[in-house]
Parts: structure tokens; C-alpha cells; sequence
């Protein structure tokens, strides 16, 4: 299975993007699918989750501005991401669970 990520980009603060995993194949399936990020000179963290029952959760830092959610149809999970901030500034990794990581996607943030 491969995972592939994309939409990543500079953007200013309090933009927006909307990040894409494209899988090769079909996620409803798949139980959890997540997107993490890893900024310079840090560990990678778990940013939003999402359950092929319909649940999602978020890590505290971006609830509220950040969705995560399939099109099934498509194969692909995105992250939406809105009112960006600088400390948002890291590449960001698809996760299927089972399957493994897509490659990286590098969101600037600029103040």
C-alpha cells in the first residue's frame, strides 16, 4: 500500500491549506488514518486521527482549526487546515495503520 501526500506550501498566518493523502487503496478498510507533522528539531507528534467508524480526535493545539476526513470514495484523507499559525510551521506525514507512512509534505507558516 502506498500513501501518498500532498498540498503542502508557505503560506501567511492565519491562512489556510488543505492537505492530501491519496491511498492505493480503498480506506474504507482501513481503521485509523492520522496525520502527524514533525517540526525542525523536534520529535514527530500525532496532529488529528480519524476512524473509519466516523470518529476523529485532535491534539489539543490545533481543535477547533484543524478537520481531518475521508473521501471514501477517492481513497484520500485530507487535513484542512485553517487560521495557520507559525508554530504550525513542520512536514507533514500521512499514517494508515497497518500499512505505514506516506512521505512528507512541508507547510510554512510565515508571520
Amino acid at each position: 500500500v502506498q500513501l501518498q501526500a500532498s498540498g503542502g506550501g508557505l503560506v501567511q498566518a492565519g491562512g489556510s491549506l488543505r492537505l492530501s493523502c491519496a491511498v492505493s487503496r480503498s480506506i474504507s478498510s482501513i481503521g485509523f488514518i492520522s496525520w502527524y507533522r514533525q517540526a525542525p528539531g523536534k520529535q514527530r507528534e500525532l496532529v488529528a486521527i480519524s476512524s473509519n467508524g466516523g470518529n476523529t480526535n485532535y491534539v489539543e493545539s490545533v481543535r477547533g482549526r484543524f478537520t481531518i476526513f475521508r473521501d471514501n470514495a477517492k481513497n484520500i484523507v485530507y487535513l484542512q487546515m485553517n487560521g495557520l499559525k507559525p508554530e504550525d510551521t513542520a512536514v507533514y506525514f500521512c499514517y494508515a495503520n497497518g500499512y505505514g507512512w506516506g512521505q512528507g509534505t512541508l507547510v510554512t507558516v510565515s508571520s
